[in-house]
């Protein structure tokens, strides 16, 4: 072979590797694309201006999740909440479901660990049934969480490791700063900060099982909000079928922790629930349209201009629309 031969491979080595880095950007580029659309991948995230943990007032920290953890921390947040809890206690029970299962309800674990916060069953926490309801095992945690004096007060690890046991203390540390964000997401006050859900708009839900699901969740409270609620708009001007929520008149801060909540509860549900937009607090936010952005007033039904939409919530009330089947 000459001297001629034996260097063409070598000749061909950068042009073979420039195709590869095309093609690869072009990949990512297609992706990110995809991400970016109303029409893309779904996924959630959750922000906050100057949570605690931040390293300023101004300093904007975010967490990013798919469907499935959103509505996990969802379910976990709304049950703190639904039991008078300070967000203390949330931001422990999130952080620690974060280390044991990445907000993911597992069925399988260490021996005979289960469920979003690993509980055994062997160890009392309940029957695998019950410890694989979301519901039940977030309960029960902060039913012992509870039981632990003075934990607010506590370090997070502490206060974790009473209620775990884990052979793990120290590893709940890294998972606070997310969790104080989705905490401040799902209804701490006085925090600026919310949570969207981007992809492309579910198919139709059932009122039943939404009204079902939030009473599970944040319980009489939501029961209560439920049968006093009463719609916003005239019936058929909408094409979606509504739920109202009404919250309770004058009930201060811990009402509009509730209210906060349940909004971006149906939020971080809408994927599994088949919600089409939410509306709350002078905002709304639409399945698919936006990059899943909270609107102002007036944003969230197409209309131009900030004009009235008949999707508006008013005061003092949360607004969740599922999509009608569609008749063929």
């Amino acid at each position: 072979m000459s001297e001629t031969d034996r260097s063409r491979p070598r000749r061909r080595r950068p042009f073979r590797k420039a195709v590869g880095l095309v093609v690869l950007l072009g990949v990512i580029g297609y992706l990110v694309v995809q991400r970016e659309s109303d029409n893309g991948a779904s996924y959630c995230t959750a922000s906050a201006t100057g949570a605690a943990g931040s390293a300023g007032a101004g300093d904007v920290q975010t967490y990013e999740m798919t469907p499935e953890q959103a509505a996990n921390a969802a379910t976990i947040a709304a049950v703190g909440i639904s039991k008078g809890l300070p967000d203390r206690a949330v931001t422990i029970a999130l952080a620690t479901a974060m280390q044991e299962s990445a907000l993911r309800n597992l069925d399988h674990g260490d021996r005979d660990s289960l469920g979003l916060f690993q509980q055994r069953p062997s160890q009392g926490w309940g029957t695998p049934e019950q410890i694989m309801d979301p519901v039940y095992s977030a309960g029960i945690f902060y039913d012992r969480l509870a039981e632990i004096k003075g934990y607010t007060r506590l370090p997070l690890t502490v206060a974790a490791q009473k209620v775990q046991l884990s052979g793990f203390p120290q590893a709940y540390a890294k998972h606070e700063p997310d969790a104080t964000v989705l905490t401040a997401a799902f209804g701490e006050n006085g925090t600026p900060a919310s949570l969207v859900c981007s992809g492309p708009a579910p198919s139709a839900g059932d009122p039943k099982k939404v009204r079902a699901e939030l009473v599970r969740a944040f319980g009489a409270q939501a029961k209560e909000a439920l049968g006093a609620g009463r719609a916003g708009a005239p019936a058929g001007s909408v094409p979606e079928v509504e739920i109202g929520l009404r919250l309770k008149e004058g009930g201060g801060p811990a009402e509009a922790r509730r209210g906060r909540a349940m909004a971006h509860w149906a939020v971080a549900r809408s994927k599994e629930l088949g919600i089409a937009r939410v509306s709350y607090d002078g905002s709304s936010w639409v399945a698919g349209r936006d990059g899943g952005a909270w609107l102002g007033k007036g944003g969230g039904g197409g209309r131009k201009g900030g004009a009235a939409d008949p999707h508006d919530a008013p005061p003092g009330e949360v607004r969740i629309f599922l999509a009608r089947a569609t008749s063929r």
